[in-house]
């Protein structure tokens, strides 16, 4: 695949030229990436609302236009952009006149991530990412029946880390009770809208309880991120199942209890919880322990037969052993110039200043990426030359 044409265009079927153009004037501003058999038009009059970046196909074997499922969150629509076509199905978009951290874009056309969601949703998808200058530590999944101790376990990490960890702000659609606040607690939001963003891919896992929707989703952890820290999902079996189906690269753990007779004395020594509560959970995490242990989902298993023994161990699997204090650094944008031109030299995205007599340039290289749709790409590396 070779770089994508940029330009200002009524229909792609009607000619373009090669190139790339960064258009700030009208405001259908529109880009055509020609792909294979088809063309994707990104931007322009399909808009249908100002929350994000519209996506058309033109299939030049039918000759037809159609609206691809699109998942994922996009950028909001912006003064003009440029592109081009990268490896592993991702076409780089780069918007102008946008705030350093919402200047550079992913979509994924052919990724893996998006063929798979062809097959499951049986129509033609893209997806979003958002482009991240540098690289994040894994979030941490961390599995376990009730009462094993990992609650503890998060507790010692989030006093001994306090900058390093932090929690994602789970949704709900239940109605906030007394001294709940939204954003804080949970993020409450009306079902219709929940249900919608679940169907387009936008959250990790989710289950219903008494008829309301609880969920993770793909944003709130990858904002955890996006601050500096190491964000920590305490979730059932299942919920790490659906992570781990998911594009988030994580690191997956499973606390485990030395015995069956030392969980239930564990549960018992509570005291909060009658004897039928009791029983049901030694059920539930017999079965959690046994998933837990066979699935493949978690690559680290933990015994929490001494917890301290066990808090060292967490510690050095992820990578802590020896560290008192560390602290978080916030991931960076990418501070484009006003006016500039862009092109393309193997796996670098040259970013030239025009209009000015000093003019700087910025290398954005693309040979790292990891991670992508529907969360953050990240691994891009910066360099600003000034002449």
């Amino acid at each position: 695949m070779g770089e994508a044409p940029a330009v200002l265009v009524d229909h792609p079927e009607n000619g373009h030229s090669n190139g790339v153009c960064v258009k700030s004037e009208p405001e259908n501003t529109e880009i055509t990436v020609d792909v294979g058999d088809r063309i994707f038009l990104i931007g322009g009059n399909h808009e249908r609302n100002n929350f994000s970046i519209g996506v058309q196909i033109y299939d030049k074997i039918s000759n037809n236009w159609f609206s691809p499922i699109v998942l994922g969150t996009g950028p909001k629509p912006s003064k003009g952009y440029s592109a081009f076509v990268l490896e592993q199905g991702r076409i780089l978009v780069i918007k102008k006149g946008s705030p350093r951290n919402d200047s550079i874009w992913f979509l994924e056309v052919d990724s893996p991530y998006v063929r798979e969601q062809k097959k499951l949703l049986r129509k033609e998808v893209v997806a979003w990412s958002k482009g991240v200058r540098g690289n994040a530590e894994k979030p941490i999944v961390i599995s376990g029946p009730s009462g094993v101790g990992k609650g503890t376990l998060i507790s010692m990490l989030m006093k001994e880390f306090p900058s390093m960890f932090g929690f994602s702000v789970s949704h709900t659609t239940r109605s906030p009770r007394s001294m709940e606040m939204d954003g804080v607690h949970y993020y409450f939001a009306d079902k219709k809208v929940m249900e919608k963003e679940i169907k387009d891919g936008k959250f990790l896992e989710f289950a219903s309880v008494h008829g309301n929707l609880y969920g993770t989703s793909i944003e709130s952890v990858e904002a955890v991120t996006d601050s500096g820290k190491r964000c920590i999902l305490d979730i059932d079996v299942q919920g790490a199942r659906s992570v781990r189906a998911s594009s988030l690269d994580a690191i997956f753990i499973f606390v485990c209890p030395p015995s069956m007779k030392e969980l239930e004395d564990r549960l018992r020594a509570r005291g909060t919880e009658t004897e039928e509560q009791i029983q049901k959970r030694l059920r539930n995490a017999e079965a959690e322990i046994k998933e837990g242990i066979s699935s493949g989902i978690f690559g680290l298993i933990l015994y929490n037969d001494n917890l301290e023994e066990c808090y060292k161990k967490l510690k050095n699997l992820l990578g802590l052993d020896g560290l008192a204090h560390v602290n978080g650094v916030e991931i960076e944008g990418i501070n484009l110039p006003i006016e500039y031109t862009v092109s393309k030299m193997e796996d670098k995205i040259i970013i030239q200043e025009t209009g000015k007599e000093t003019r700087n340039k910025i290398v954005l290289d693309i040979s790292s990426l990891n991670g992508g749709a529907p969360g953050r790409t990240r691994g891009i590396l910066v360099d600003a030359i000034k002449f």
